[in-house]
């Protein structure tokens, strides 16, 4: 598998007959190649995650795509024209090129993707990850960390090839909280944070902090077409 990131959330991930676009919202695509199927997935509507804009850019291109998109993108305006499967929480979807989608539930908004490719198995959070925001009421915060170990003992001792975890820096002291629950929860062999709100810093941060974990993360900003 080939990974670049784009922007935020966003990533591309290429494989020997599909690209995988997850959770696009701004910057510039690399050169496609029309002759593959590319698979657009949405998280959920927030506007960090879901930009229709994202369909234009692949028809000015010619590429033939299809989408799974969270169910609460489904009122939304500028969908494609195009096939659409979408997803809820829970629930199991086998597209027609093989590829396998599970989907847990968000503790925010939406879903998070486990994607099984032909060439490996690829883990994307969406905004599933463990809020805990300083000056929240403690039972609130409790309520976002006890949903979000929930959804971790669901994949608890499995295998991903690559997994794109949230590392916000607006969570200030509980900045990694979320990442080192996966890191301890699941066996990964990459992982690329994201969600930094272009403070790339929060990356070296957490690799400094503990670097114990250094050869399973990635430095995110570096990945303009990493293969795996």
């Amino acid at each position: 598998m080939k990974i670049t990131y784009i922007n935020h959330s966003g990533f591309l991930v290429e494989t020997k007959d599909c690209y995988y676009i997850f959770d696009y919202y701004k910057g510039e695509l690399p050169a496609l190649d029309n002759k593959k199927h590319v698979i657009v997935f949405c998280s959920h509507f927030h506007a960090d995650h879901f930009n229709p804009k994202i369909f234009g850019l692949l028809n000015d291109m010619g590429m033939t795509y299809e989408a799974v998109l969270a169910k609460d993108i489904r009122k939304r305006k500028h969908l494609p024209d195009a096939k659409i499967t979408f997803a809820y929480h829970d629930k199991t979807y086998l597209l027609d090129n093989g590829t396998k989608v599970d989907t847990l539930l968000s503790n925010d908004s939406g879903v998070a993707f486990i994607v099984r490719t032909s060439e490996g198995v690829i883990y994307h959070a969406g905004d599933l990850n463990d809020w805990y925001w300083e000056g929240e009421p403690d039972a609130d915060n409790q309520r976002l960390t006890s949903a979000y170990h929930a959804e971790m003992k669901k994949i608890k001792g499995m295998h991903f090839d690559v997994a794109f975890v949230p590392l916000d820096p607006r969570q200030e002291a509980h900045y990694a909280d979320g990442i080192l629950y996966f890191l301890k929860t699941v066996d990964c062999d990459a992982i690329f944070p994201m969600h930094y709100w272009d403070d790339a810093s929060v990356i070296k941060r957490f690799m400094t902090e503990y670097p114990q974990y250094s050869s399973r993360i990635r430095n995110t900003e570096c990945t303009k077409g990493e293969i795996l």
